[in-house]
Parts: structure tokens; sequence; C-alpha cells
């Protein structure tokens, strides 16, 4: 039976975010081995636009269904980490990669980004395993994000 319905992926929220995690831990790996200013900037650019990205479905979809569902000082210090980011995204993305603290500032970055991935992805007590033991519908929430992102 055909249909002119848009198909999104059969993927779960929290696979979807991790894979979001797993590509930028890899920009940030490819930033650290390049050798030009040129290769570190498309990088820098590429990361930010890969966090920008990520931060707005977690923001909008995914932290608004883990509201009362996961411990709210965690919920609260997840917004937080990423208005950090945000803040530090904007300046990377405002330098043209002359700035002499580029190079800081992509791995200050970093350094948060691994932080806060910690916190949602720990075993048991982090923000994505609250949210399974909280019964969200993973599945549901994958599919909205999905539609989001390729939309």
């Amino acid at each position: 039976m055909a249909t002119t319905e848009k198909s999104t992926p059969n993927v779960d929220a929290i696979a979807l975010l991790k894979a979001d995690h797993r590509t930028v831990e890899g920009l940030f790996a490819k930033y650290e081995a390049a050798t030009t200013r040129a290769q570190k900037r498309t990088l820098a650019t590429q990361i930010c636009t890969e966090l920008t990205i990520h931060t707005w479905l977690e923001e909008d979809i995914f932290y608004q269904a883990c509201k009362g569902v996961v411990d709210a000082a965690l919920h609260d210090e997840a917004h937080v980490e990423h208005d950090a980011a945000k803040l530090m995204i904007a300046e990377i993305a405002r330098d043209s990669g002359e700035d002499r603290f580029h190079d800081a500032k992509v791995m200050v970055l970093k350094e948060e980004i691994a932080h806060h991935v910690g916190e949602e992805e720990s075993a048991g007590v982090g923000l994505f395993a609250q949210a399974k033991k909280g019964g969200l519908d993973l599945a549901e929430l994958g599919a909205r994000m999905a539609e989001e992102k390729s939309g």
C-alpha cells in the first residue's frame, strides 16, 4: 500500500540523542587532529551546527517530556549546561578562527559537552536512565525528534 506521509526512522529518542553525542565527539577528535586553520574553522562550524540542532531538539522535545519524570535538580542543571554551551557556541561561531583563543574556546566547549553527556548517559542515575525508568514513550519522542531534525 502506497503512502504519501513522510516516514520517520524508527529510533527511540535516547538512541537518537546518543548518536548525536557520538557524532559531535568524532568532530571534536577531528578538530584536535586538524593541522590547518581552514580545517579547524570548517570543523568548528560543523560542531556548532550539530550542537545547535541537538540542543534545540533536546530542549524543545526531550526535556519537555522529562519534566516531572526525572529528578528536578538534574533537569534544571541540564538546561543551565545548555545555556552555557550556547554562549560558547555563539562565541566560536562569531570568530573567524583567527582569534588566538579559538582553539581554547573549542576545547572548553568540548569539556563542557563531555561533562553534560556524562550526566545524561550515566548508567542508572543519568537523565536518560531516569527517562527510561519514568516510562516515557521513547519511540514517539524519537519519531518527533527525527521528523523535526529532517524537516
